[in-house]
């Protein structure tokens, strides 16, 4: 069985428009609330929040309606065009609405803008599982994840090159709006125009699934591995998230190196970048669960090891190549998983509960490991995130399904041979 790479690259581009969405919300957003606005930190913090919070209640609401549209165009192309289309009017919008005195529209534009994100991040998620074999699935999302870190990589080259300057000296967006703006709507246009969605999602359905559609009821041993699956993802997020968040205030307080900071966290990214690929064909190889296991035992001793460190050394920047490798490991397989066990008709219901776990985890881990860093102490934050880890461990080691393990291809390069 061959992964139709072509066409895993056309299903990614709603994914790689929403990854360069967020990445310009993240980046560009606190600047205007701080600048334009003149926002306090504890305010705009609640402000960048709030996409998590309706996460929380959107993403499982609307993969649960995706599966059960019916239309021309498919189960999740309607949401994916008509969410695009609105978040691509509404980004437009909020550019018009950065200047003084506009506080009201600003942010009554970015609540809707956040709402039609919300619409259909399910929905573009669940359509890869829908139209792309069982055993295929953890190599068509490392190729997903790929294409998502691009359309970050593009918000940064945007922000990068079209920033400018207001005639009051506050820093001009509107290129980058219009930028990012632009790319979601020719890649949402590509997307519908090349991918016929109910075609291939009956060419792809297990036999009688499909036709029982949406709502059925798992057995209970899978239930418990789903609830397992889901506490570990849960877990490894906690961890994994708590680092990230309060990654500048520990390396300034406890290694003192600014400078070193951002670069560890990029040279994390690309490691995770440049085995997304080797991973999904690693997993295809030994299975799923294997490589999970193995990502987190690794991140775990990276995450100890990295609590030992007394002052910035070279060391850490390998250190944090292998975390982006472990990061990987655990990335492609933890969804592919989580589908696995679902019925075909219940794919959007599941990957808005995959949603719902990891939301809700990067919610609750910077409040409790910030607890922990003001009242005990900075020396708390990488053993934290080490216990989260290791105890996600223990979780996904009682799973029993989900997992897949097809044949291995003959050579590398039929792992990635496209079919017609």
């Amino acid at each position: 069985m061959k992964l139709n790479t072509r066409r895993t690259l056309l299903i990614g581009l709603a994914f790689f428009s929403i990854c360069a969405f967020w990445q310009m919300y993240d980046t560009i957003i606190p600047l205007i609330l701080r600048d334009t606005f003149h926002i306090g930190d504890s305010l705009a913090g609640a402000i960048m929040a709030a996409d998590n919070v309706l996460a929380l209640v959107m993403l499982p609401v609307f993969g649960r309606m995706s599966d059960r549209t019916d239309t021309r165009l498919g189960k999740r192309m309607p949401y994916i065009l008509c969410g695009t289309g609105c978040a691509v009017a509404l980004t437009l919008a909020l550019a018009g609405a950065d200047a003084p005195g506009r506080f009201p529209l600003f942010i009554t534009l970015l609540g809707l803008l956040l709402v039609a994100m919300g619409t259909y991040r399910s929905p573009a998620v669940a359509l890869m599982p829908d139209v792309t074999p069982k055993p295929l699935r953890s190599k068509a999302n490392a190729i997903i994840n790929l294409m998502g870190a691009l359309g970050g990589v593009y918000a940064l080259i945007a922000v990068r090159l079209l920033v400018g300057q207001h005639a009051d000296g506050r820093s001009n967006f509107t290129g980058v709006f219009v930028s990012v703006a632009a790319l979601m709507a020719v890649a949402v246009a590509l997307l519908v125009w090349r991918v016929d969605e109910n075609k291939l999602r009956k060419e792809n359905a297990d036999p009688g699934e499909e036709a029982a559609g949406p709502g059925g009821k798992l057995p209970p041993d899978k239930r418990r591995s789903l609830a397992l699956i889901l506490c570990s993802v849960a877990l490894w997020y906690m961890g994994y998230n708590a680092v990230t968040t309060a990654y500048s205030k520990y390396f300034t307080r406890m290694w003192g190196d600014l400078s070193g900071a951002a670069t560890c966290l990029l040279i994390a990214t690309g490691g995770a970048v440049v085995s997304y690929v080797p991973v999904g064909i690693l997993s295809s190889r030994f299975g799923r669960k294997k490589m999970i296991l193995l990502g987190v035992v690794i991140l775990a001793a990276c995450f100890a090891a990295a609590g030992m460190v007394k002052t910035f050394n070279a060391g850490l920047y390998v250190l944090f190549v292998v975390i982006g490798f472990a990061w990987a490991a655990i990335n492609v397989n933890s969804y592919p998983m989580v589908v696995e066990i679902s019925l075909s008709g219940d794919v959007g219901k599941y990957t808005g509960y995959y949603y719902t776990f990891s939301m809700a985890a990067q919610i609750l881990t910077p409040i409790l490991s910030g607890w922990l860093l003001e009242h005990v102490g900075y020396h708390t934050l990488f053993p934290y995130a080490a216990g989260m880890v290791a105890l996600a461990f223990v979780t996904m080691v009682f799973v029993r399904h989900g997992d897949n393990k097809p044949q291995a291809a003959k050579s590398l390069l039929e792992h990635f041979d496209a079919g017609d």
